[in-house]
């Protein structure tokens, strides 16, 4: 490894790390004569890139003399990749790095994974960056290893850039003082779960103080997000416009077709299986969708099933749809229950002309086994979204 960049970001899925580029390019973009680059237009040489560190302490004005070597400009920013294990996230994660080293940062790929002495090999192996790091950028708060990570962690800065919709849900726990849980996770596993619970409460506890620093100690919490928070003392917010990537792809061809997102709701335990196959048969005879863009953990056979049963294209995206829908072609309108691209593609698709519209979930369709905060998590994430078409979840439960 290189010697140690000023930021360091941690990242474990595809979205993460376009929102750590994100991230970048704002920061690149706020730096004094660090001016944004047109909306809309692609492939634009990155004129701010050199610029990021300024806020950590780097030279701006005498890395902006030199010539514009893209790998130099990018130096500021390591990015270290702990993929999860599912093929599809390493899949797009791998597609997402390409992006971040043409961009000329540095991307570190990082097995954490995998084995019970991988996470601390992998542990050992960062911790003397962790350790010199001025900033760190984290995009799973909720995330073990990441929390693991930040008992290592002497920079004064910390910024948290989306995760989703988790992002609402860690501002609000930290908000509260809160252990930080996931919105759809149940408690469970019996005496074995308690007692990893218990060894594990330090750590948790030392990230929750680390996330919500008190007055007068320097340290700093920066959340970057497009979701709708209001962050609490010791946060700043930056919003996310999605402006890399409305720079670097489209805008795009529209169809006249209708595409739905996909979601993993089924997949995390929270909505039953027939009442999701009912309610995507429904918008499909509705709205007239033609296409239907798969959750990264959506299973085969979960996708087979819809497509016999609808008759839908079944696409399975290569990166995040944010990337996917601005790059075209996309339908003009975008349909979606609730997740975070009722909250992001209103940014990634500006100007285009896309109709972005939510289905909201019923109370019925939840599991027996759904955290009993999922029914109001998921109203909060629809009622909250800017500039989208809201459906009514009767809409989709007529069908069957």
């Amino acid at each position: 490894m290189t010697p140690s960049a000023s930021t360091l970001a941690f990242v474990e899925s595809p979205v993460q790390l376009l929102n750590v580029l994100e991230w970048a390019h704002a920061e690149a973009a706020s730096a004094p004569g660090g001016a944004p680059l047109l909306h809309g237009v692609p492939a634009q040489p990155s004129r701010a890139l050199g610029r990021g560190p300024a806020a950590a302490g780097e030279g701006a004005a005498s890395a902006c003399a030199h010539a514009p070597d893209r790998s130099a400009a990018g130096s500021w920013l390591r990015i270290v990749v702990l993929p999860p294990t599912d093929p599809m996230s390493r899949g797009q994660l791998r597609r997402m790095a390409g992006l971040a080293r043409d961009e000329g940062y540095e991307v570190v790929w990082q097995e954490a994974r995998g084995g019970r002495l991988a996470p601390l090999k992998a542990l050992a192996a960062l911790a003397r960056d962790v350790r010199a790091a001025r900033r760190v950028v984290v995009g799973d708060p909720f995330s073990r290893y990441v929390q693991l990570l930040l008992t290592l962690v002497r920079a004064e800065e910390l910024v948290v850039v989306d995760d989703g919709t988790a992002t609402m849900e860690f501002v609000a726990q930290t908000a509260r003082g809160e252990r930080l849980v996931r919105w759809h996770r149940v408690g469970g596993g019996g005496l074995p779960g308690r007692v990893r619970e218990l060894a594990y409460a330090p750590v948790s506890a030392t990230a929750r103080r680390r996330f919500t620093p008190a007055a007068g100690t320097g340290r700093r919490v920066e959340v970057f997000s497009s979701m709708p928070v209001t962050v609490h003392s010791g946060m700043s917010l930056r919003v996310n416009e999605f402006a890399w990537t409305r720079a670097r792809f489209g805008p795009p061809r529209l169809t006249k077709g209708t595409d739905l997102v996909g979601t993993s709701l089924v997949e995390t335990g929270v909505v039953d299986p027939a009442r999701y196959l009912d309610a995507v048969r429904a918008l499909t005879l509705e709205h007239g969708v033609t296409r239907y863009f798969a959750h990264r953990r959506e299973s085969a056979e979960k996708l087979r099933t819809l497509s016999e049963a609808t008759g839908l294209e079944i696409v399975r995206p290569d990166l995040p749809l944010e990337l996917i829908a601005r790059r075209g072609p996309v339908g003009r309108t975008i349909v979606s229950f609730p997740s975070t691209v009722v909250h992001t593609l209103p940014y990634a698709l500006t100007g285009t002309g896309v109709t972005v519209a939510v289905c909201d979930v019923e109370a019925a369709w939840l599991t027996g086994s759904a955290s009993p905060r999922a029914r109001s998590f998921l109203a909060g994430v629809s009622e909250t979204a800017r500039d989208v078409h809201r459906l009514p979840a009767q809409t989709a439960s007529a069908a069957g």
